[in-house]
């Protein structure tokens, strides 16, 4: 499996750096999802320096370099560029020393400056890689925010999946994506759903077309990306399939190595399933802050039958 990496070039135009000197940028790659802010490199200790990654220069590394001497500054920024780091940022706009924009042409090493406030910035980036590089997917559905739970939204096509969440934008819930969603592994137990850009905001609906939700219904009805909580599984009424009517045992769905808990709901004639969505997301809610009503109903029920 080829390694996941964030192209340079890209990170450039979207984070609208400024590059100080003249060194190629073509064919760098960040493949590391962390950031370093040179600090003990600056002293001279380079063990176990993290080379691979981009280097943040801020205010407290900066002072420290201005104190040094030409030909100790000049040696340490050396000792630096020689590891071949994916390129040096100084936030704040600070000035940057002509040292680092000397050796940056040498060692081919691209020095940048931005405006942003160092803390600020290094989170901001820290994110955008991370989403970057991160395990990822795509799956057919519709995905919505109902109260804060991030609910996927599966079945085969036609059974009424578009329909539903447009009925859950008019109540007042928020639209992620339909069709082709797209799923990030952003930690170890979350996933993080959003639309393709070329489709973003844009619904199907069948014998309408496609309609833009943000048009149809305000900005306030859309969100640019959502983490999935639970997945809602739409199919047709069948006299065959046994239902699950009390809600004791979960059920799951893996995505990328991580469990999502998951119903199944049938569809029937004369069913609202838009105001059963915002039950089941509710009832989610609620068993994540710890009240399980069919496991209260059952404790009951058995406390009942052993007092008999």
């Amino acid at each position: 499996m080829d390694q996941k990496y964030v192209s340079l070039d890209e990170l450039i135009k979207d984070f609208k750096l400024e590059q100080l000197n003249h060194a190629s940028t073509r064919e760098i790659k960040v493949t590391s999802p962390e950031l370093n802010r040179i600090g003990l490199q600056l002293t001279g200790f380079l063990d176990s320096f993290a080379n691979e990654r981009l280097q943040i220069v801020g205010m407290v590394e900066w002072k420290y370099i201005e104190q040094l001497d030409d030909q100790r500054r000049r040696n340490v920024v050396e000792d630096i560029m020689k590891f071949g780091v994916p390129g040096i940022i100084f936030s704040r706009n600070l000035p940057v020393q002509s040292e680092f924009i000397e050796l940056g042409d040498q060692y081919n090493i691209p020095i940048f400056t931005t405006p942003r406030i160092t803390t600020n910035f290094v989170s901001d980036l820290l994110k955008y890689i991370d989403n970057k590089l991160a395990e990822s997917t795509t799956i057919h559905g519709v995905l919505i925010d109902i109260n804060g739970v991030g609910t996927l939204i599966l079945g085969k096509s036609g059974v009424g999946k578009s329909e539903t969440a447009l009925e859950l934008v008019k109540r007042g819930h928020r639209f992620v994506a339909d069709d082709a969603i797209e799923i990030h592994k952003v930690s170890d137990n979350t996933l993080n759903g959003k639309s393709p850009d070329l489709i973003k905001n844009f619904m199907e609906i069948r014998g309408i077309g496609i309609v833009d939700m943000s048009k149809l219904y305000g900005i306030g009805s859309v969100k640019d990306n959502m983490n999935i909580d639970l997945i809602v599984q739409i199919e047709e009424w069948s006299a065959q399939s046994d239902y699950d009517r009390l809600g004791l045992d979960e059920k799951f769905m893996q995505i990328l190595d991580i469990d999502v808990p998951k119903i199944t709901l049938p569809v029937k004639p004369g069913r609202n399933l838009a105001v059963i969505l915002e039950a089941a997301a509710r009832n989610h809610s609620l068993k994540r802050m710890g009240f399980n009503a069919a496991a209260e109903l059952d404790a009951k029920l058995r406390e009942l039958h052993t007092a008999k």
